[in-house]
């Protein structure tokens, strides 16, 4: 059977005392403290014990045998980066101190090593104990302030890849229609000044709020233009949150360099339809769709693109439910709908 890694917010505590009681005695006073703790034998348990990865190990003079002293060695051979197991080390009063310190520092360079001499007092015991699972909290958010840089950097490449695309497609349909240098340097100014207002009409609101319209028409701008609509849109006024307009404005610049390489965008006689409504039944309830029209034959993926997923999970968390993305041969669709409060400023539900 697999081990399964324990959750806690403040990790746990395995203790390997083989002498007497010691490590009953330990454990029941750790565990009066609200720490979680366990007790470890040094057999094919303790392997399954330390696979469990433990937040801080306690371990006593008489459990400092080459099995045990190994086991634990391979254990924080086998840690990331970020983890410094701390191991708290109870000798006994006579006991060579140093020599013993020399020998463990050689055997678990991966660790934090703490040595105390029995016996010692409850108060300071718990202490050692708690401010070594702080220690261990502080690694954990080390680690994930580590991921989330690693997750953003990625998801900027991937922005600056479909800003720079975006970029690259206005030129070619601004190109396409200019017959001198003049009017396509113009155009292409104009639009690329247009795409820049999405995010100053949503990420520099100057209130909380910001009309569904103007986040749809901002991000269509670059595509329309000279009396030429590629990107037609309709619907009620709604007013949304500002967080909301940036999710909606994401989405749909996604959705727009998809359908620039590879949907009705890719084509000269290609548009896109957006619609949105406010039905009344139970809700009220707003319904978003965008629909391709006159492209290229479409094909459904053999793998999901970043860009789908982002949209898939945006929307969901957004609307509180999973869009309909439908990759029909005459044309790519994605439809959603979700209650209004949850897009607007009213929005007061709460998570668990």
């Amino acid at each position: 059977m697999n081990a399964v890694p324990i959750e806690s917010e403040l990790d746990w505590v395995l203790v390997l005392a083989p002498f007497r009681k010691d490590a009953d005695y330990i454990a029941a006073f750790l565990r009066e403290q609200d720490v979680e703790v366990r007790a470890g034998r040094a057999d094919d348990d303790l392997v399954q014990q330390l696979a469990l990865s433990p937040g801080i190990i306690v371990i006593t003079h008489e459990a400092l045998y080459p099995e045990i002293v190994a086991r634990i060695g391979e254990h924080l051979a086998e840690q990331p980066d970020w983890s410094e197991v701390p191991i708290i080390v109870l000798l006994e009063r006579a006991a060579p101190l140093a020599r013993i310190r020399g020998q463990l520092e050689t055997s678990w360079p991966g660790s934090r090593l703490l040595f105390h001499t029995r016996p010692i007092a409850r108060l300071e015991f718990v202490n050692v104990i708690q401010s070594n699972l702080l220690v261990r909290l502080r690694q954990r958010q080390v680690r994930d302030s580590l991921e989330r840089e690693k997750e953003l950097r990625l998801e900027l490449n991937h922005r600056v890849k479909n800003i720079l695309a975006s970029v690259a497609s206005i030129f070619q349909m601004t190109r396409r229609g200019t017959a001198t240098v003049e009017s396509l340097s113009s155009d292409f100014v104009g639009r690329l000044q247009a795409l820049s207002k999405v995010h100053t009409a949503v990420f520099e609101a100057g209130g909380e709020e910001i009309l569904l319209s103007a986040v749809v028409e901002q991000t269509a701008s670059p595509y329309n233009s000279n009396g030429v609509s590629r990107i037609d849109f309709t619907g009620p006024d709604v007013v949304v949150s500002r967080e909301a307009g940036t999710t909606i404005a994401l989405c749909l610049h996604e959705l727009i360099t998809n359908a620039i390489k590879y949907g009705a965008l890719s084509h000269s006689d290609g548009k896109v339809e957006i619609a949105w409504a406010i039905a009344n039944e139970d809700g009220p309830d707003l319904s978003l769709n965008w629909v391709e029209v006159g492209g290229p034959l479409v094909l459904e993926p053999t793998r999901q693109g970043y860009g789908t997923r982002y949209v898939r999970s945006a929307l969901r968390a957004l609307f509180g439910a999973a869009p309909d993305i439908v990759f029909a041969p005459s044309g790519f669709r994605c439809s959603v709908s979700g209650r209004l409060s949850r897009i607007t400023n009213s929005n007061q539900e709460s998570f668990v």
